[in-house]
C-alpha cells in the first residue's frame, strides 16, 4: 500500500528581467533562500525552469515569463511574501510582480529537463523504473539526452526523461514526488509534455 502523499501546489509569480547565465538556477535559488530562509528546510520544494530564449547576451528571459515553485500546499502562503520583490541574480535585476496558486492537473505525458541518477543511460533508466515502481507507478520511459547544470566547481548531471501512458493516480504522484535530487535547481521536476501520448 503506498505511502499517504503530500500534497504539492505550484504557486506562479509573473516575472520580468533581461538575459540569464545558463546556470541562473544555482544563483536564483540563492535569493529566494534569502528572502525566504524556511525554503532551506523542506527538499521537496522545488524552482520549474524558466522558459527562456537563448540569445547572444545569453538566456533571454521573454514577455509574460512566469516563475514557478512547485511546494507542499501549507507552504503556499509563506512565498506569497515574494510577491513584488527584486532577485539580484548574477548582476541580472529580476522583478516579480502578483502571484497566484495553480492546482497541479494529471496529464499522461510528463516531461523533465533534467532527472540526476546514474552516468550510465541503461543504469539510470533502471534506477527510474526502481522509483517509479516504488510509488506504485506505470508509465512507458524516453530517455533523452544527457545534460548538465554546471557553475564553477558545482555540476549536475542526468538525462532529460519523458514518462507517457500515465494513469491520472500516476501523474499526480509523479509530479508531486518528483525524480531524482536536486528539485530546488530544477531538476527531476516533471511538467506536461502533449507530444506523446496514446490517449491523445
Amino acid at each position: 500500500m503506498t505511502a499517504a502523499r503530500t500534497e504539492m501546489i505550484d504557486v506562479v509569480f509573473e516575472i520580468s528581467g533581461g538575459t540569464l547565465p545558463n546556470a541562473y538556477p544555482y544563483a536564483l535559488w540563492g535569493e529566494l533562500v534569502k528572502l525566504i530562509p524556511q525554503l532551506e528546510e523542506d527538499e521537496s520544494i522545488g524552482v520549474i525552469p524558466l522558459r527562456m530564449a537563448e540569445s547572444k547576451e545569453g538566456m533571454l528571459l521573454p514577455k509574460r515569463a512566469k516563475l514557478v515553485l512547485r511546494l507542499p500546499l501549507e507552504l503556499a502562503g509563506i512565498v506569497s511574501g515574494l510577491t513584488q520583490k527584486q532577485l539580484q541574480v548574477t548582476g541580472n535585476e529580476l522583478q516579480l510582480g502578483a502571484c497566484k496558486t495553480r492546482p497541479i492537473q494529471h496529464y499522461p505525458t510528463l516531461h523533465a529537463h533534467l532527472v540526476t541518477g546514474a552516468e550510465d543511460e541503461v543504469a539510470f533508466m533502471a534506477e527510474v523504473e526502481s522509483a517509479l515502481a516504488a510509488m506504485e507507478v506505470k508509465a512507458s520511459l524516453i530517455c533523452g539526452q544527457r545534460r548538465s547544470l554546471k557553475d564553477g566547481e558545482r555540476e549536475i548531471r542526468g538525462y532529460s526523461l519523458v514518462l507517457h501512458d500515465l494513469t491520472p493516480e500516476g501523474s499526480l504522484r509523479v509530479q508531486y514526488a518528483g525524480l531524482g535530487k536536486e528539485r530546488r535547481f530544477g531538476c527531476g521536476i516533471f511538467v506536461p509534455y502533449k507530444v506523446i501520448s496514446s490517449f491523445e
